[in-house]
Protein backbone atom coordinates (compact mmCIF):
# COMPACT_ATOMS: atom_id res chain seq x y z
CA UNK A 1 0.00 0.00 0.00
CA UNK A 2 1.39 3.50 -1.01
CA UNK A 3 -0.36 6.70 0.71
CA UNK A 4 -0.34 9.84 -1.32
CA UNK A 5 -0.94 13.12 -0.77
CA UNK A 6 -2.71 15.60 -2.88
CA UNK A 7 -4.01 19.05 -2.54
CA UNK A 8 -7.86 19.45 -3.22
CA UNK A 9 -8.83 22.70 -3.24
CA UNK A 10 -6.00 24.39 -0.75
CA UNK A 11 -6.14 21.78 1.40
CA UNK A 12 -3.78 18.97 1.74
CA UNK A 13 -5.57 15.55 1.56
CA UNK A 14 -3.49 11.77 2.10
CA UNK A 15 -5.03 8.57 0.46
CA UNK A 16 -4.34 5.41 0.62
CA UNK A 17 -4.08 3.06 -2.83
CA UNK A 18 -2.91 -0.69 -3.88
CA UNK A 19 -0.12 0.15 -6.78
CA UNK A 20 -0.47 -3.37 -8.13
CA UNK A 21 -4.25 -3.42 -8.63
CA UNK A 22 -4.31 0.46 -9.18
CA UNK A 23 -1.82 -0.21 -12.35
CA UNK A 24 -3.72 -3.08 -13.62
CA UNK A 25 -7.43 -1.27 -13.60
CA UNK A 26 -5.27 1.68 -15.49
CA UNK A 27 -4.43 -0.27 -18.27
CA UNK A 28 -7.90 -2.42 -18.80
CA UNK A 29 -9.47 1.08 -18.48
CA UNK A 30 -6.39 1.90 -21.25
CA UNK A 31 -7.11 -1.12 -23.29
CA UNK A 32 -10.78 -1.00 -22.90
CA UNK A 33 -11.44 2.65 -23.93
CA UNK A 34 -8.92 2.11 -26.90
CA UNK A 35 -10.80 -1.50 -27.96
CA UNK A 36 -14.13 0.35 -28.18
CA UNK A 37 -12.81 3.34 -30.07
CA UNK A 38 -11.18 1.24 -32.40
CA UNK A 39 -14.05 -0.97 -33.01
CA UNK A 40 -15.86 2.28 -33.69
CA UNK A 41 -13.55 3.22 -36.40
CA UNK A 42 -12.96 0.45 -38.41
CA UNK A 43 -16.92 0.02 -38.05
CA UNK A 44 -17.38 2.57 -40.66
CA UNK A 45 -14.85 1.75 -43.14
CA UNK A 46 -16.68 0.96 -46.52
CA UNK A 47 -15.00 -2.79 -46.55
CA UNK A 48 -16.17 -3.41 -43.00
CA UNK A 49 -19.89 -1.90 -43.59
CA UNK A 50 -20.46 -2.23 -47.40
CA UNK A 51 -21.14 1.61 -47.49
CA UNK A 52 -19.44 4.63 -46.94
CA UNK A 53 -19.76 7.24 -43.80
CA UNK A 54 -21.87 9.45 -43.84
CA UNK A 55 -22.35 11.97 -41.00
CA UNK A 56 -24.64 14.05 -42.71
CA UNK A 57 -27.80 12.70 -41.45
CA UNK A 58 -26.37 12.95 -37.50
CA UNK A 59 -25.33 15.90 -38.25
CA UNK A 60 -28.35 17.62 -39.52
CA UNK A 61 -31.09 15.93 -37.79
CA UNK A 62 -29.63 13.58 -34.97
CA UNK A 63 -28.78 16.56 -33.13
CA UNK A 64 -31.82 18.61 -32.74
CA UNK A 65 -31.80 19.96 -28.92
CA UNK A 66 -28.25 20.48 -29.19
CA UNK A 67 -27.17 23.33 -27.72
CA UNK A 68 -24.62 23.33 -30.53
CA UNK A 69 -27.26 22.39 -33.46
CA UNK A 70 -26.22 24.97 -35.55
CA UNK A 71 -22.67 23.94 -35.56
CA UNK A 72 -23.32 20.44 -36.45
CA UNK A 73 -26.42 22.01 -39.60
CA UNK A 74 -23.83 24.17 -40.61
CA UNK A 75 -21.21 20.90 -40.92
CA UNK A 76 -23.37 19.30 -42.59
CA UNK A 77 -24.61 21.60 -45.41
CA UNK A 78 -20.93 22.88 -46.09
CA UNK A 79 -19.36 20.15 -48.55
CA UNK A 80 -16.10 20.29 -47.25
CA UNK A 81 -16.26 20.64 -43.65
CA UNK A 82 -18.67 17.75 -44.41
CA UNK A 83 -16.00 15.69 -46.59
CA UNK A 84 -13.72 16.55 -43.65
CA UNK A 85 -15.86 15.15 -40.87
CA UNK A 86 -16.47 11.74 -43.09
CA UNK A 87 -13.21 11.03 -43.19
CA UNK A 88 -11.96 12.25 -39.70
CA UNK A 89 -14.21 10.40 -37.46
CA UNK A 90 -13.46 7.08 -38.59
CA UNK A 91 -9.60 7.45 -38.99
CA UNK A 92 -9.17 10.01 -35.74
CA UNK A 93 -11.52 6.63 -34.03
CA UNK A 94 -8.69 4.03 -35.37
CA UNK A 95 -5.85 5.81 -34.94
CA UNK A 96 -7.07 6.96 -31.48
CA UNK A 97 -8.15 3.43 -30.37
CA UNK A 98 -4.70 1.59 -32.04
CA UNK A 99 -2.54 4.47 -30.21
CA UNK A 100 -4.17 3.63 -26.95
CA UNK A 101 -4.10 -0.23 -26.98
CA UNK A 102 -0.77 -0.18 -28.09
CA UNK A 103 0.22 2.68 -24.95
CA UNK A 104 1.69 4.92 -28.02
CA UNK A 105 1.24 8.32 -27.31
CA UNK A 106 -1.24 7.54 -25.05
CA UNK A 107 -2.00 11.54 -23.52
CA UNK A 108 -2.11 12.65 -27.41
CA UNK A 109 -4.73 9.99 -28.31
CA UNK A 110 -6.60 10.69 -25.11
CA UNK A 111 -6.58 14.23 -25.67
CA UNK A 112 -8.41 13.83 -28.92
CA UNK A 113 -10.43 11.38 -28.27
CA UNK A 114 -12.13 13.66 -25.33
CA UNK A 115 -12.26 15.88 -28.07
CA UNK A 116 -14.43 14.01 -30.16
CA UNK A 117 -16.42 12.59 -27.18
CA UNK A 118 -17.13 16.32 -26.38
CA UNK A 119 -18.85 16.72 -29.82
CA UNK A 120 -20.83 13.06 -29.55
CA UNK A 121 -21.46 13.95 -25.99
CA UNK A 122 -23.30 17.46 -26.98
CA UNK A 123 -24.28 16.42 -30.76
CA UNK A 124 -26.59 13.72 -28.38
CA UNK A 125 -27.78 16.11 -26.11
CA UNK A 126 -31.54 15.52 -26.18
CA UNK A 127 -30.45 14.73 -22.21
CA UNK A 128 -34.12 13.28 -22.02
CA UNK A 129 -32.95 10.56 -19.01
CA UNK A 130 -30.25 13.50 -16.98
CA UNK A 131 -26.71 14.95 -18.16
CA UNK A 132 -25.26 11.82 -17.11
CA UNK A 133 -24.93 9.50 -20.29
CA UNK A 134 -22.94 6.67 -22.05
CA UNK A 135 -20.98 10.14 -23.94
CA UNK A 136 -19.91 11.57 -20.71
CA UNK A 137 -18.77 8.03 -19.17
CA UNK A 138 -16.70 8.07 -22.48
CA UNK A 139 -15.12 11.45 -22.19
CA UNK A 140 -14.41 10.31 -18.42
CA UNK A 141 -12.83 7.35 -19.71
CA UNK A 142 -10.37 9.60 -21.75
CA UNK A 143 -9.56 11.59 -19.30
CA UNK A 144 -8.76 9.31 -17.15
CA UNK A 145 -6.53 7.31 -19.36
CA UNK A 146 -4.58 10.78 -20.28
CA UNK A 147 -4.52 12.14 -16.85
CA UNK A 148 -2.98 8.67 -15.07
CA UNK A 149 -0.21 8.31 -18.14
CA UNK A 150 -1.25 4.87 -18.70
CA UNK A 151 0.49 4.56 -21.55
CA UNK A 152 3.51 3.88 -19.19
CA UNK A 153 2.20 0.76 -17.77
CA UNK A 154 2.47 -2.32 -20.55
CA UNK A 155 2.64 0.02 -23.01
CA UNK A 156 4.86 1.64 -25.56
CA UNK A 157 4.90 4.76 -24.40
CA UNK A 158 8.08 3.49 -21.20
CA UNK A 159 10.28 2.55 -24.32
CA UNK A 160 9.50 5.78 -26.34
CA UNK A 161 10.28 8.22 -22.96
CA UNK A 162 13.88 6.13 -22.48
CA UNK A 163 14.65 7.13 -25.92
CA UNK A 164 17.37 9.72 -26.63
CA UNK A 165 15.22 11.69 -29.30
CA UNK A 166 12.77 12.35 -26.39
CA UNK A 167 15.31 12.76 -23.39
CA UNK A 168 16.22 15.40 -25.66
CA UNK A 169 12.83 16.97 -26.20
CA UNK A 170 11.41 16.55 -22.19
CA UNK A 171 8.38 18.54 -23.47
CA UNK A 172 7.20 15.08 -25.69
CA UNK A 173 6.36 13.49 -22.54
CA UNK A 174 3.59 15.85 -22.62
CA UNK A 175 2.18 13.79 -25.76
CA UNK A 176 3.51 10.39 -24.41
CA UNK A 177 2.24 8.50 -21.18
Amino acid sequence: MTTNRVEWFGKPIEFTYSESITGYVTVMLRLITGYWFLNAGVSKYTFVSGEAFNAAGWLANGTAGSPIHGFFLFAAETPWLLGFTNLAIPVGQTLIGLALILGAFTRFAAFWGAFLMVFFYLGNADWAHGYVNGDLFGLLMFVVVGTLAAGRILGLDRMLEATEFVRQRPVLKYLLG
